[in-house]
């Protein structure tokens, strides 16, 4: 089998719109979380959010490009546009091969609602617009970067819920794995307004610690209250290392292993079954044993049930407290159908210069999180391995394993 290799990043974040950006707030433990008062004016329990401006693209892309792309696809293509030249990529080297594309989103809210709204009011479907559908679509992403950025492997979004963006990785390395495919930009965005969470909101899911936004999100915490929403995009490209080294391309790691499995349970209550076996796969795949994991980035959202299930999935695989853990949802809030995505670059970038960032406003742990070593601030460490668990609603569940080189 062909070993896989990560030779391009490129980030859309609350903490940054490069990679030395986002390196810094994450360093330093800088929070991009904020209260937006518009929530509050259209009835919402929680007006947090993570902080992440639209992107101007005008001169950059022209109007025919840009009026098929809702938010999340514009968020992308800033990520992918970075990711690929990082990875020294050009429109030659896409011309001449066959690179293939699998991006996580899984919803596109404001488009549907802009186009009910304009039915509704001129009694006319032609007022929608031409670039209506193609906005609205879950696909959306995949077919605005596929035009784009002319690329012709594989074109396919995946729609895994909060796995989405590790779900995008790990089967772009199946596929290179197997010779299928050369190279796959992979990813995950997520759309940031109110619009596409309002329902979240509705079933309390959120943290209404409003007084003190950068301490809303707790991870692991025993008075956490629940999740921030977050989002962006994250881009990362993968390929083979036969062809990296023949392109002389700059390697940061390789995908290792890749875990995956379904709770078959509730719909939004994650259990301890479904993540153990994801976790167990990877490791599995990965062909190590769980004593060479130097770091875990955990799936840890900051509700109850979901952080104490995923401390009882890790406790019971790798015991503890020995391996650290922690989430970047702690700065970031839940980036959502993104997050499996951007966690890989953000655990990337601490493997790569030799920290692992806090989990911020863990004051207190309960039964379950009391069992693992979660570190409160920066440690100065080398590791060579990192773990990352991404979980999402219907019980999908996804792990990467990922290796220094």
């Amino acid at each position: 089998m062909n070993r896989v290799v990560i030779t391009g990043l490129g980030i859309y974040s609350c903490l940054g719109k490069s990679l030395d950006e986002v390196r810094y707030a994450l360093y330093n433990g800088v929070s991009g979380i904020v209260i937006d008062p518009v929530r509050k004016e259209m009835g919402f329990r929680s007006a947090l959010t993570a902080q992440l401006e639209d992107p101007d693209l005008k001169g950059e892309l022209p109007r025919s490009q840009r009026v098929y792309m809702p938010q999340q696809a514009k968020f992308a293509y800033c990520a992918t546009r970075d990711a690929l030249k990082d990875a020294g990529v050009d429109a030659d080297y896409l011309s001449a091969h066959e690179v293939g594309l699998l991006y996580g989103n899984d919803s596109s809210t404001v488009p549907v609602v802009k186009a009910i709204d304009t039915i509704r009011e001129k009694k006319d479907t032609t007022m929608c617009g031409a670039g209506a559908i193609f906005q609205s679509m879950n696909s959306t992403v995949t077919m605005n970067l596929d035009c784009i950025f002319k690329l012709r492997g594989i074109n396919l979004t995946i729609s895994g819920a909060c796995a989405s963006g590790s779900h995008a990785i790990g089967l772009g390395a199946l596929l290179i794995r197997d010779g299928l495919q050369e190279m796959v930009v992979c990813g995950g965005a997520q759309e940031v307004n109110p619009y596409c969470v309002c329902s979240f909101d509705g079933i309390s899911a959120f943290s209404v610690r409003e007084d003190e936004p950068t301490k809303a999100s707790r991870p692991f915490d025993r008075d956490r209250d629940g999740l921030v929403p977050g989002g962006g995009a994250a881009t990362v490209i993968i390929e083979s290392y036969d062809s990296a080294v023949r392109r002389g391309a700059h390697i940061y790691a390789e995908v290792l292993g890749h875990g995956f499995s379904g709770n078959g349970d509730h719909i939004s209550s994650p259990n301890v079954d479904g993540p153990v076996r994801s976790l167990e796969m990877a490791l599995r795949n990965a062909g190590i044993s769980k004593d060479e994991i130097g770091y875990i980035n955990a799936h840890a959202t900051s509700t109850h049930v979901g952080d104490a299930n995923e401390a009882k999935a890790i406790y019971q695989v790798f015991g503890g407290p020995n391996i650290p853990v922690t989430s970047t949802k702690s700065q970031t809030g839940h980036e959502m159908w993104m997050a499996g995505a951007s966690e890989i670059i953000y655990s990337l970038l601490m493997m790569k210069n030799d920290f692992i960032a806090g989990n911020l406003n863990f004051e207190n742990p309960d039964e379950d999180s009391g069992k693992l070593y979660i570190p409160t601030e920066r440690i100065d460490r080398h590791f060579d391995i990192f773990l990352s668990n991404s979980f999402g609603f219907g019980g999908t569940n996804s792990t990467l394993i990922v290796k220094n080189l």
